[in-house]
């Protein structure tokens, strides 16, 4: 169960992770061994997942962003781990609705994300994709920071 203090870490590593643990604990007001100690039990607990730079795929190059949906006949675990391990795959998505899964991928140009379709049309199941381009990003991931009930318990 998380108190009112994990609460208020996970809001602030969501906001930024960067800095000491000594400049994270001055902004929450509490003491750095208390600070290290929550976010260790976060982590076991699973909650903290790890601490990574937010990138600007455009920056690095990746002109052409799309949702894939696909769709699946047979084991779409199988499928989706296929997926997963494909260069240019950001995330995939299991979902419900109409496919089975939806891959967000990042490709440096039209040729590299034909060639990315062309290899997961090959996958044993991939049954057909429909393909969403990504023209803007509006709200990064990564800007979401969920909203902790301060005053209850999670």
């Amino acid at each position: 169960m998380l108190d009112d203090l994990d609460k208020r870490i996970i809001e602030e590593l969501c906001i930024s992770s960067q800095g000491s643990y000594r400049q994270i604990a001055k902004r929450l007001g509490v003491h750095p061994t208390t600070l290290i100690q929550r976010i260790k039990n976060l982590e076991e607990q699973g909650i903290i997942l790890g601490y990574r730079a937010n990138v600007d795929y455009l920056k690095l190059g990746y002109e052409f962003m799309a949702l894939v949906h696909i769709y699946v006949e047979g084991d779409v675990l199988d499928v989706q781990g296929k997926i997963k391990a494909m260069d240019n795959v950001i995330c995939i998505f299991d979902v419900t609705g109409e496919c089975d899964s939806i891959a967000w991928v990042a490709c440096k140009d039209r040729d590299e994300f034909s060639d990315l379709i062309k290899r997961m049309l090959t996958i044993h199941g991939v049954r057909k994709t429909n393909t969403y381009v990504i023209l803007n990003l509006i709200k990064d991931p990564y800007q979401f920071i969920p909203e902790l009930d301060i005053s209850g318990p999670v």
